[in-house]
């Protein structure tokens, strides 16, 4: 590790384990990071009978356990769709201070906010098919990748209370999938913050499942590999970026 190691902190969304993060930990571990994917109460490979139970709260103080392990030195939290919610708490909670926050296609919310109220009927309606088999957590979608588990419902109805800890964060990123514009409940929130100068805004054209459609750019942009200038646009393997960035 030199001084220019940086500690990565990265949060699952929804149905997900730590797993979802595999391929981006070896990247960043490659090139000398610290990176520490988390999994969620409820979310783990042989989830307990208290895991349906796991509420937002419970997510956060898991992943402010994670933080605490981070190491010395400056602490990138990353979180993928719902972890926005719960990087957001952590962030306002932690007694060490983030250094940025980066919402990977994820909610941004604010107090007061739940999960159930910013998604759409797309979702809410997903969840309440898959909770018809027991009432307290949440199918995976048929055909998900079989690591996916049944997700906790009160972590999904949980409204998140934040003070103004979250205000010590010094950059605020996000990433903005434009790939399935049919079904996302995430395009209002980008155009909100697109012109927001306190915000690093990237819009990727890819799916949901950013880490694993555009690994190479959103590698670049956990590390600040990509061009910081605006409406620069770069082409990989995998897809087009289109970058929209503003800095504070």
């Amino acid at each position: 590790m030199t001084s220019s190691t940086q500690t990565f902190v990265l949060v699952p969304g929804a149905w997900h384990g730590a797993w979802t993060w595999d391929g981006i930990v070896d990247r960043l571990q490659a090139a000398g990071h610290r990176a520490i994917a988390v999994t969620l109460d409820g979310l783990e490979t042989e989830p307990t009978v208290d895991g349906a139970s796991a509420n937002l709260d419970t997510h956060i103080v898991r992943v402010l356990a994670a933080l605490d392990a981070g190491g010395p030195g400056p602490i990138t939290l990353c979180g993928h769709s719902y972890a926005g919610f719960v990087i957001a708490g952590a962030a306002d909670r932690s007694a060490r201070p983030v250094h940025r926050l980066v919402y990977c296609d994820a909610f941004v919310p604010a107090d007061g906010d739940s999960w159930w109220e910013r998604a759409n009927e797309y979702y809410r309606e997903r969840v309440i098919a898959g909770a018809r088999a027991d009432g307290r957590t949440a199918a995976p979608r048929v055909g998900a990748d079989p690591r996916t588990r049944p997700h906790p419902m009160p972590s999904f109805l949980q409204r998140l209370r934040l003070g103004d800890g979250i205000d010590r964060v010094r950059r605020r990123t996000l990433i903005y999938a434009s790939g399935w514009a049919s079904t996302t409940p995430l395009r209002g929130q980008y155009e909100r913050l697109r012109s927001d100068p306190t915000w690093e805004v990237h819009e990727l054209a890819v799916g949901h499942e950013v880490m694993n459609e555009a690994p190479d750019e959103l590698f670049a942009i956990l590390t600040d590999g990509v061009d910081a200038r605006p409406d620069r646009a770069s082409t990989s393997a995998f897809s087009q970026v289109d970058l929209r960035r503003s800095t504070s």
